[in-house]
């Protein structure tokens, strides 16, 4: 996935947000090795400096630990990870359910939507 960064919130929160996505779509799995702190930030095309900040962030919060020589790895702890998606998943369902109210819909009536959605995907 793209870093696709944008003006509209801290940099530093947005790269926190896409390593999060990436550990927990299982683009680095549990015990992963991360890229040093210049290649991700060269990846980022962001300062060194914000993408150390994200990590430090990261780590504070138990997903991402520094092995002091050898660099910083993502968790074992797949209870965390699952815990985190789970966290993430109910944001952005959240946040669909606020949007579609915006527009007018009830759950209900969003909930059929997405039935019949579905339905016609299977087609």
């Amino acid at each position: 996935m793209p870093w696709n960064l944008n003006s509209d919130r801290p940099i530093f929160i947005q790269l926190i947000e896409k390593i999060k996505i990436d550990i927990i779509s299982g683009q680095y799995a549990p015990g992963d090795k991360l890229p040093s702190v210049r290649e991700l930030a060269q990846k980022a095309s962001v300062n060194p400096n914000t993408m150390q900040k994200a990590l430090s962030e990261l780590e504070r919060t138990g997903l991402v630990y520094s092995q002091r020589t050898s660099g910083r790895f993502i968790t074992e702890d797949t209870g965390m990870i699952e815990e985190l998606k789970t966290t993430l998943a109910e944001e952005v369902i959240s946040d669909f359910l606020e949007n579609m109210q915006k527009l007018g819909y009830q759950n209900e009536e969003t909930l059929s939507l997405l039935a019949k959605f579905f339905i016609s995907d299977e087609t």
